[in-house]
């Protein structure tokens, strides 16, 4: 009787490894051209715009891009819609920058977490002020 047995991967992790350190990378080249894109369209009128984060599904189909904008709600209201408006401009500059297999559909997002932590760090400071050193 002959028995086939496929061969067992020597580390079933460094396959997981790899594709969690490809998709990093593609993130981080994403968010780099994203915001060279967002810096040539010159978006005086909206505060300061920061691309923050870049997070892009495994089949890079999908991507979400974090921008924190340091300004008026107003500001913050009008670079998201400015972005969202220049979203077909964006993807055009981002598929001719970029050489993947998909040019990630893109999605803009405010990224609250510098207000979050102000916040909370407020709250602390009311609960019992600041721990002494010792």
């Amino acid at each position: 009787m002959i028995q086939v047995v496929s061969p067992a991967l020597p580390f079933p992790w460094a396959i997981i490894a790899m594709s969690n350190h490809r998709m990093e990378r593609v993130s981080e080249l994403v968010k780099r051209e994203v915001s060279e894109i967002v810096l040539a369209l010159n978006l005086t009128d909206c505060g300061f715009v920061t691309i923050t984060a870049a997070k892009i599904s495994p089949d890079l189909k999908e991507g979400r891009i974090y921008l924190s904008v340091i300004g008026s709600a107003e500001q913050k209201q009008r670079a998201l819609t400015t972005l969202e408006h220049r979203h077909g401009h964006i993807q055009h500059e981002l598929a001719h920058r970029i050489v993947l297999k998909y040019t990630p559909r893109l999605k803009f997002f405010l990224d609250e977490t510098e207000a979050h932590a102000s916040h909370i760090e407020h709250l602390l400071d009311e609960l019992g002020g600041k721990p002494d050193d010792e």
